[in-house]
């Protein structure tokens, strides 16, 4: 037998890095091994991965010479960046910067880059329908991920840019599941208006990353948008409902309104909205559930999705 080919993965700690590892192990008779880097070998997130078996290596995605060192000798990676904890767009495109020229000194054959749309291609600074924000951006976890592609492509690395969705998962951990309104009553609270939304179950993304690498060249130099399902904001409070046992409302808000709602990154969240909702067409064929559907058969959907995680969500 062949030696396998490591894939070494960033942010292995995290949903979507996380999601890769674990394809990985499921594949016992696969081509490929996990390589899990992680700022911290020793952290509660990283030890059920030493108890796996999975090699551990220490890096910082802001300081290129331990990316270098982690890539080295790895068939790919798997690169991420999470907005999230930075809270900077200037620091997000330092990181994938960072990545690409590591990836380019270590030599890898196939890098996949999470990344999303820069939406001022969308929607110039300029356009006062959306507000600019930082100055320079109109969805700053998005463009940061969006402008960052150049380095990938200008280092000349075999890169698959690869475009998830809203995660499903935000209704368990962020706040964004179900909550009483001044009235009483249960409801979901997104600016989408009739606009269908992409969603995923975050766990598929790593899934369908690791059916590229298995794909060998063929996504190589293009972008691969995934989904579990196209949705309004009526028809996820209807299968919440049915899921949960309880009636669920849609309340549909204007994207100022969402701007206006004081949690860290609302403004942010609320032009992400507003771009999905505006372009939605553009958005929803870039995350073509075929293609995600070939990459990850196993898929699910948004109703195994709620089966699957239902008792999760947190219910106020």
């Amino acid at each position: 037998m062949s030696e396998k080919k490591i894939i070494a993965v960033i942010g292995a700690t995290g949903a979507q890095g996380g999601g890769v590892v674990h394809s990985i192990l499921a594949d016992k008779n696969g081509q490929f091994v996990a390589r899990a880097i992680t700022r911290n070998k020793n952290s509660d997130k990283a030890k059920p991965l030493i108890s796996e078996g999975v090699e551990i290596v220490e890096a910082d995605a802001n300081d290129v010479e331990s990316l270098t060192k982690a890539f080295t000798g790895a068939y790919g990676a798997f690169c991420v960046t999470n907005y999230w904890e930075l809270y900077s767009p200037e620091k997000e495109k330092a990181q994938a910067k960072n990545m690409a020229v590591a990836a380019k000194a270590a030599g890898l054959k196939h890098v996949i880059w999470s990344t999303l749309e820069d939406s001022r291609k969308w929607i110039p600074l300029d356009d006062d329908r959306m507000p600019t924000l930082m100055e320079k951006y109109k969805v700053p976890h998005f463009d940061a991920k969006g402008e960052s592609d150049k380095y990938f492509t200008e280092n000349g690395v075999n890169t698959t840019f690869l475009i998830a969705s809203f995660y499903w998962d935000n209704m368990i951990y962020f706040g964004m599941g179900p909550q009483k309104g001044p009235d009483g009553k249960l409801g979901i609270t997104f600016p989408m208006g009739d606009k269908k939304l992409a969603g995923i179950a975050a766990e598929d993304i790593g899934k369908c990353a690791y059916g590229i690498f298995k794909a060998g060249d063929k996504y190589i130099g293009k972008t691969v948008g995934i989904a579990g399902d196209h949705l309004t904001g009526t028809e996820m409070a209807t299968k919440l409902s049915k899921a949960l046992g309880k009636e669920i409302r849609y309340n549909e808000v204007a994207p100022e309104v969402y701007r206006s709602f004081g949690f860290p990154g609302a403004d942010d969240i609320g032009n992400m909205f507003q771009f999905y909702r505006d372009f939605e067409k553009d958005s929803l064929q870039i995350r073509d559930l075929n293609i995600t559907h070939s990459l990850n058969p196993a898929q699910l959907n948004f109703d195994a999705w709620l089966a699957k995680y239902k008792s999760k969500i947190p219910v106020e």
